[in-house]
């Protein structure tokens, strides 16, 4: 019969880690765990002690820090995988999993389907050929080499990045790999697993490629099985139901969830609500029921494309199977003004708070620390705002009570305003110019890092030419997009114009408007 180790990678919530080790190692199964060395030491220890007596549990002999995108996470993995290998010799397979995973089906059920075929279950699909990559970066994240975390240290990522294109440093993947992609969430067997990690100390030339690639956790096992694995011995399949939006979001299940879940044909499912106890009691209590049966329909994903594609709420399952609407609304008008100078945007825009009826809100995808209403924790950090963005803006309308809101961008935002305006809700641009002094510019370099308060100048002299054209790029790249209603309020522009252009931004009579661009001291530095 067959034995799976589970390998979990994990960063908080010691609770949930402590129980989900006792729900998966109840049936006779085992599980290794990484902790993120990020966490706190004290969760760590509560971990261990807990689980110190069960002799179906064991821990990586090292923790490393984790980061998103990075190669720390394959490593975190390889750690895991050397400690179960050598902790459960009776385990037949060895299973990644999440602190937001759940098994939704039986021990008993997850143990047959493994014994009933000798396969590797693993998505990979060929890297260059396949369209598993919808948007962004394709060649980009193997042929250069990426050392900074793009989340973290977004400035000097893509630095790196441009200045290895721009001196030509490209790179060619080794010539005896058929790189592929797939979901990190597969089920290998244990012959398979020692034969990936007695790779890792043959192929050193091999490690120190993917380690330098960018988001290899999509990427590693998925080659490297490949080239150790005939493929009739794999399934290109994860056997983890999981679902994203168009955008990228992965979805969340909740109590209201557990049948729909049941009927799917996985062993288990991602991710499970960290609120939804009732539904983790459920599934806990039946990952060892071994007279469980189940009636595999597998209609989620199909149910949930369908849905979707139609923009509507589902009405079989509760609305919160997915994001009620990808779209901010079909009658709501979104009004961004882009400017540089994010002083000059902010006293625009309480004028703009002062004369009209609008709601307003500022820099929110540029700044931390915007005052934002409680959105259930999507608005605490730039990166979940950045990553939930149309779901953001949904709620500062409803919460707002408004059909119509201003905010502020900076014009580096085009990903922004592309997909803004990509939405089914009406987007405006009000394009702020500002003239651009050399002790404007010097402030700006100072204050992105570019340079210092002792940065010679020379060295300014030098520099001040590059950011100009950065500047300036940045309103070309907007002005090629052909956005329409886009407009334009100028330093340099009258009076007039510039409350032609206001009126017709906001939708107001131009005599409203025209007290607007009279605003004192509006474009000072």
């Amino acid at each position: 019969m067959a034995k799976i180790a589970f390998i979990l990678l994990c960063h908080k919530d010691p609770a949930g880690v402590i129980a989900q080790a006792q729900q998966l190692t109840a049936a006779g199964d085992f599980i290794a765990i990484h902790f993120d060395a990020r966490a706190a030491k004290a969760d760590f220890r509560a971990i261990k002690e807990a689980l110190e007596e069960n002799p179906n549990v064991t821990f990586s002999k090292r923790r490393i820090k984790c980061g998103w995108g990075e190669w720390s996470l394959v490593q975190a993995t390889l750690y895991a995988l050397e400690a179960a290998v050598e902790a459960f010799p009776r385990a037949s397979h060895f299973y990644m999993v999440s602190g937001d995973c759940m098994s939704i089906k039986s021990a008993r059920y997850a143990h047959d389907f493994l014994d009933a075929d000798d396969k590797d279950y693993i998505e990979s699909f060929d890297y260059f050929e396949s369209d598993w990559i919808k948007t962004g970066w394709k060649e980009e994240r193997l042929i250069y080499r990426h050392f900074f975390n793009e989340r973290q240290q977004k400035w000097l990522f893509y630095k790196c990045f441009e200045a290895q294109r721009a001196l030509g440093l490209a790179r060619s993947v080794p010539d005896d790999l058929q790189v592929q992609i797939g979901s990190q969430w597969w089920c290998l067997r244990r012959r398979t697993v020692e034969w990936v990690l007695d790779f890792t100390r043959e192929r050193r030339d091999v490690m120190r490629f993917f380690k330098t690639t960018w988001i290899p956790d999509e990427t590693f096992f998925q080659t490297i099985v490949r080239h150790v694995v005939p493929d009739r011995e794999i399934e290109c399949r994860p056997l983890t139901f999981l679902l994203f939006t168009d955008y990228g979001m992965p979805m969340t299940f909740y109590n209201d969830h557990y049948e729909l879940l049941l009927r799917q044909d996985f062993l288990f499912a991602r991710k499970i609500s960290p609120d939804a106890t009732e539904l983790k009691a459920r599934l806990g209590a039946l990952y060892v029921d071994d007279a469980a049966e189940f009636q595999v329909s597998d209609e989620g994903r199909n149910l949930f494309q369908f849905l979707s594609k139609r923009g509507r709420i589902g009405r079989r399952f509760a609305p919160r199977f997915w994001e009620t609407e990808s779209s901010l609304g079909r009658n709501r008008e979104l009004m961004i003004i882009a400017c540089k100078k994010w002083h000059v945007a902010k006293r625009l825009l309480k004028r703009i708070a002062a004369e009209t009826d609008v709601a307003t809100i500022a820099y929110l995808f540029n700044e931390n620390d915007v005052a934002l209403p409680d959105l259930g924790g999507i608005q605490k950090t730039l990166d979940k705002r950045m990553r939930h963005r149309r779901a953001l803006m949904r709620m500062l309308f409803e919460h707002h009570d408004t059909e119509r809101l201003v905010v502020c961008l900076d014009p580096a935002s085009i990903e922004l305003l592309d997909d803004f305006y990509a939405d089914r809700s009406t987007t405006k641009l009000l394009e702020l110019e500002c003239e651009f002094s050399d002790d404007y510019l010097r402030g700006h370099a100072q204050r992105v890092g570019l340079a210092g308060a002792d940065t010679s100048d020379d060295t300014m002299k030098t520099l001040l030419p590059t950011i100009r054209y950065d500047v300036t790029f940045e309103s070309e790249q907007i002005n090629d997009r052909g956005y329409p209603n886009h407009f334009k309020f100028a330093q340099d522009q009258s009076t007039q114009k510039n409350a032609d252009a206001l009126a017709a931004f906001l939708g107001i009579p131009v005599a409203d408007a025209a007290k607007i661009p009279e605003t004192e001291h509006l474009f000072v530095d």
